[in-house]
């Protein structure tokens, strides 16, 4: 198997990434993983967006991952990494496949408001849930990988490793997505639905299937921030978590699969750090930030790589 320019240099950072954690202090390891885990659920978000579609509602899932995270190893005693990670993206896999049946059908503003609809019922069915912990949630228990348990301090460390890992494989897997023919056809949905009815193809299929996909890739970073944080409460899913997603989702935009990681990243640091300065206004940092991307760049962070790539390859075409 192959692998182009993008996949190798998202490869390569990710190795960059993981080396830099053994010398990076513990706060810097745990606001990167938390950065990580939220680009993946922005993941999803950007996946719709490249086929027309705007969720309010990806909290949704990104909840659905992080409690059958929690669930199943406060109630089923199961602790093994991978496998409550599968378990949380088979939850959101089969409810997706649930709900896409609805979602599909609708367009535009209907499906932004129909996704928040769904997200505020399991925000209210955890909320009076007391053996879930109501609106304080549960603590989830301690992670092992294959039966090894990472020592007395080392886990953050070793889920920032695999949580690196994780990603730049999600990443690669998401590339090629976006250049298969299915990425193709979702982006043909966004410009002229009608157009692709007359091609053959079922638009609403199309978008069933990139649905399903965005929730799986979201539960993954749902199981990852439950497994980070250590605690799951049913704020995941409220509008304001969701309306985050899509904040990131702008601020990085839709060209590059690493345009998430970055938005992502820049925002954690940006919050945390307008948070400790201006502990009082900080969400003022974060509405002139993204007023500041709308207004000078309009597609996003990414454009200012592909900017300057178009402009080198001027250069040479010149020279």
């Amino acid at each position: 198997m192959r692998l182009d320019k993008t996949e190798l240099i998202l490869l390569g950072v990710a190795v960059v990434l993981a080396a830099s954690g053994l010398i990076a202090p513990q706060w810097l390891v745990f606001l990167l993983t938390m950065a990580l885990a939220k680009a993946m659920v922005v993941q999803g978000v950007v996946m719709q967006m490249r086929a027309g579609l705007v969720t309010f509602g990806q909290g949704l899932y990104f909840c659905i991952g992080g409690y059958a995270v929690g669930m199943s190893g406060h109630f089923a005693g199961i602790s093994d990494l991978p496998t409550l990670l599968l378990i949380g993206v088979a939850a959101a896999v089969a409810l997706a496949m649930i709900l896409g049946l609805l979602m599909t059908r609708y367009r535009e503003i209907f499906f932004a408001m129909l996704s928040l609809a769904f997200s505020m019922i399991l925000y209210g069915m955890l909320v009076k849930s007391p053996a879930l912990g109501s609106t304080d949630g549960f603590n989830v228990k301690a992670w092992t990988l294959f039966g090894w348990s990472p020592a007395a301090g080392q886990a953050p460390l070793a889920l920032f490793v695999i949580i690196v890992a994780v990603s730049a494989v999600l990443g690669v897997l998401l590339h090629r997505y976006g250049r298969s023919s299915a990425g193709a056809m979702c982006e043909a949905i966004r410009e002229n639905e009608v157009r692709v009815e007359y091609l053959g193809q079922s638009p609403r299929w199309v978008l069933y299937m990139n649905y399903v996909a965005a929730a799986a890739v979201s539960a993954l970073g749902g199981g990852f921030m439950a497994l980070s944080a250590g605690h799951i409460d049913p704020e995941m899913a409220y509008w304001i978590t969701s309306g985050e997603f899509v904040f990131i989702a702008l601020l990085g935009g839709t060209a590059h699969v690493a345009a998430p990681i970055i938005a992502a990243v820049l925002f954690a640091v940006v919050r945390t750090y307008a948070i400790e300065l201006v502990p009082h206004s900080w969400q003022m940092i974060l509405g002139i930030t993204l007023l500041a991307i709308i207004v000078f760049l309009p597609k996003g962070l990414w454009s200012l790589f592909s900017g300057q790539a178009r402009k080198a390859k001027a250069v040479e075409a010149k020279a």
